[in-house]
């Protein structure tokens, strides 16, 4: 059978093109997301400065009780925006652990070096010098408050020496420092370059008193490693910390590995689930067409004998040798786009410079299983109905064309219709993430009920545009009306894969278009400051007082930056959040509040959105319970719902309460508002404090836009390539159906009709499919945008732009005009009655 099957595909190349092409694009999509997943698995990031310790005690991961589900609790583990620390007397804990040389507290000192403000730096004591091991080149360790050694990657770029001078930027002041020593170490690589203070002085620096950033055990060097890390685990366990040990102490020495393994693991994985979907109805509708067209030479094996197992296994063997070759093309496809997408993830800053794609064979095996199946579940499907027939039967069931489908199957598609507009209702109920994920789920229900029902949107769209087609093309919109009525079931495919790249384009590229649109008005509207005073190297509590004392200025916000973790009905997750000294704030922005007032913002108080009000279940009043970017759990009343969340943020905290719970403890902007003639005063600010400048907001609005840019590359690219293959599918299936008709064709052409009432015929019936299939598309792409932008941003119509909206339905036509006529074109040249003689 196998023999047999490689005999049809040789001889039959054509036929089985569009097989080919579908299968090997949804490898080398699937392949992509698929090794994204695996690589982020693999990615641990470098232990670098912890590269001699047998374990690292850190806390850099929030584990969350969620539901309970049979008796079981389910838990959520969220990356911690602010990385955690963990207790400085830990280190002494630690450190009488049996077979423990030493257990060296670690500090990280954000700085800016002055004169290359562009250098990724950071600092530590010079205790945690031992942990690599660093060992110096040139100098002596520091020894005093004013003196730092420098690692060899600072000290090339900086051009210094021991004994040279430089300026270093920490707590949002610039300082002089002598340079001891520089240090070197084996295998300590990472994106920044290393400082080491003195130990004392390192932690008058730190703003989180009372904490490391993380614990580096040494061993002893005859001491039992894997017993030191049990205990070193258990103790680590009891403080609510986190062992890392082997590959994955690089987690802990650096946060940006954690956060990029995340980061590509719910890329991948959300990627994955769309790709698969898409993939799914493709392969099966292609197959499926496929399968269809050669229902007259199936017919004939069975009329000469075949049986309906030698039947099913030969078209088995066909598509499994089809998914061969697909592999070999789509495999090595996946992989160079897998690469590129690495590189321009690391050039916008989505993950580190280490990151790399690793693996490739577990992706290739899960991607390659799982397209086979759907091929040969799709190819066994569309060919019961063939195989099944009587063989005296055979030949006159080819003839004609099947019935429009079972009622089982009008019912499942009702069913699907049914469950999507339930959750039309979910969704507006809901927000956020599971806002999201319902509205995904609804776009899916919607264009798998139009696939279960498409016989009968045929075949009634047919019935319904017979007068127009009739009416703009004559006789040839009478026969292209009755070809639609005819083969509704044959168009299926076409009609599914047309609206589901107009559906899912259309609601997924303008839902980034709105996201990023509320989050530029939001911001744009509420920010009532004409001038922002920014800081690159960050800004104290200080900046905030002084430009309220400057003559002329009416009001001063001190705006933090941060992200904190908020509980769900599902699950925790991390949302951004501002904090603020709140004197005089309702002069510098305007967060939309809706009930209570930011006046009564306290240390112990918090402000929230009313979406995320409505998502965590708070009111006014309520106790909100809730971690702080690094872990902290705090319990805040809630005095003020607003609406600007988009712009601003989920949480508005009093700046009192992040202090000690962020990396750098200092303000990222201030928000001046000015009587006029104040400019002067300001620029005298901005020169008090290093690497600042005065903005407008203006600026700083547009600044956002930009921001907003670069993380919607990702969705843009998603969108692209997803619509892109369904479009091709699209295409692909035209193509496919309108080189099926050559028998069909040359029988018009002998029965008196015209090339060009055969054109215009075929052009009848296409604008008729299309009409049809954009209406529904669009229809399914405005319910679903419609009910997700109203659930996420409280907006009731979306945003769309004409030019876009106009673009999609372009490229759409356009690329059926052309997957239709030029194969029909091609048909026409050939003389009907040489059509009519050689084989289908």
């Amino acid at each position: 059978m196998l023999r047999l099957a490689a005999q049809m595909v040789r001889f039959r190349k054509g036929g089985f093109a569009a097989t080919f092409v579908a299968l090997a694009a949804g490898v080398a999509v699937l392949m992509t997301c698929a090794l994204l997943v695996e690589s982020g698995r693999r990615y641990h990031g470098e232990p670098g400065r912890f590269g001699a310790t047998a374990a690292v005690v850190a806390d850099r991961e929030l584990r969350v009780a969620g539901p309970t589900v049979f008796g079981e609790t389910e838990y959520t583990t969220v990356a911690l925006p602010e990385r955690g620390g963990v207790n400085a007397a830990l280190a002494s804990t630690l450190a009488e652990v049996p077979g423990v040389e030493r257990a060296v507290g670690d500090r990280v000192i954000a700085l800016t070096p002055t004169g290359a403000p562009d250098l990724p730096a950071a600092g530590h004591g010079w205790a945690s010098a031992a942990l690599a091991p660093y060992r110096l080149v040139s100098g002596e360790p520091p020894h005093a408050d004013g003196e730092i050694a420098v690692d060899v990657r600072f000290a090339d770029h900086m051009g210094l020496a021991p004994g040279d001078r430089t300026d270093l930027i920490t707590g949002g002041e610039s300082r002089p420092y002598r340079v001891s020593g520089v240090v070197e170490a084996d295998g300590a690589t990472g994106e920044r370059a290393e400082v080491f203070f003195t130990d004392a002085r390192a932690a008058r620096l730190d703003p989180h008193a009372g904490r490391f950033d993380a614990i580096g055990v040494l061993a002893e060097p005859d001491a039992d490693r894997s017993a030191v890390v049990d205990a070193v685990r258990r103790m680590a366990d009891g403080a609510d910390s986190t062992t890392y040990t082997g590959d994955e102490r690089g987690l802990a020495a650096q946060p940006e590995a954690a956060a990029a393994r995340a980061f590509t693991l719910q890329a991948g994985g959300a990627f994955a689930g769309y790709a698969a979907m898409i993939v799914v109805f493709v392969v099966a509708g292609t197959v499926g067409l496929s399968v269809r067209h050669r229902r007259r030479d199936l017919a004939l094996l069975r009329a000469v004998a075949a049986t309906p197992g030698q039947l099913r296994g030969m078209l088995l063997a066909e598509v499994g040798l089809l998914a061969t070759a697909a592999a070999a093309v789509g495999v090595p496809v996946g992989l160079f786009a897998t690469g590129y997408i690495r590189d321009e993830l690391v050039s916008r800053e989505f993950v580190p410079d280490g990151f790399v794609v690793r693996g490739g064979a577990l992706s290739a095996a899960a991607v390659l299983g799982a397209v086979a199946v759907v091929a040969l579940l799709s190819v066994w499907i569309a060919s019961l109905r063939v195989t099944r027939i009587r063989p005296t039967e055979a030949l006159g069931e080819a003839a004609v064309e099947p019935g429009l489908g079972s009622r089982a199957r009008a019912v499942t598609g009702l069913v699907c219709l049914a469950s999507a507009v339930s959750l039309i209702g979910l969704t507006g109920a809901t927000d956020g993430q599971t806002a999201m994920g319902a509205a995904v789920g609804m776009l899916y229900l919607f264009v798998l009920g139009i696939a279960l029902l498409a016989p009968w949107i045929n075949q009634g769209a047919a019935r319904l545009l017979a007068p127009v087609l009739r009416g703009v093309w004559g006789d040839s919109g009478y026969l292209a009306a009755a070809n639609l009525r005819a083969n509704a079931r044959g168009m299926v495919a076409v009609l599914t894969a047309l609206v589901l790249s107009v559906g899912f384009g259309g609601t997924v590229w303008f839902l980034q278009d709105n996201l990023q649109r509320q989050t530029v008005v939001q911001s744009r509207d509420g920010i009532l400051a004409q001038h922002a005073l920014t800081g690159a190297a960050g800004l104290p509590a200080s900046a905030t007082a002084e430009a309220r004392r400057i003559p002329g200025v009416l009001a001063a916000t001190g705006v933090r930056r941060t992200s904190v973790v908020v509980p769900g009905e599902l699950e925790a997750q991390a949302v951004v959040a501002q904090g603020i000294d709140p004197v005089g704030v309702e002069r510098t922005m305007d967060l939309g509040v809706r009930s209570g007032s930011l006046a009564a913002l306290r240390p112990d108080t918090v402000a929230v959105s009313t979406a995320q009000a409505d998502a965590a279940g708070w009111r006014l009043g309520d106790e909100a319970e809730l971690w702080l970017g690094d872990g902290t759990p705090v319990t805040l009343r809630v005095v003020a719902l607003y609406s600007r969340g988009w712009g601003f943020g989920d949480v508005t905290l009093h700046t009192g309460t992040l202090a000690g719970h962020t990396v750098t403890g200092l303000d990222d902007q201030v928000l001046i508002r000015t009587a006029p003639g104040a400019d002067g005063a300001l620029a005298d600010l901005a020169r008090r404090y290093p690497a600042a400048a005065v903005v407008d907001t203006e600026t700083l609005t547009g600044d956002i836009a930009r921001d907003l840019a670069v993380s919607g590359w990702l969705n843009r690219l998603l969108v692209a390539v997803l619509a892109g293959y369904a479009v091709l599918a699209a295409a692909n299936t035209l193509v496919m159906a309108a080189l099926a008709r050559r028998r069909e064709l040359s029988l018009l052409r002998l029965a008196g009709v015209t090339r060009r009432q055969v054109r215009r015929m075929v052009h009848a019936e296409l604008a008729g499919l299309l009409g049809v299939s954009l209406a529904i598309g669009t229809a399914i792409a405005a319910v679903t945008l419609t009910t997700i932008v109203n659930a996420v941003s409280g907006e009731r119509v979306p945003y769309v732009p004409a030019a876009g909206w106009a673009t999609i339905i372009a490229a759409t036509t356009a690329l059926s005009l052309t997957a239709t006529i030029l194969p029909t074109n091609h048909l026409l040249r050939t003389p009907p009655i040489k059509d009519m003689s050689i084989r289908e």
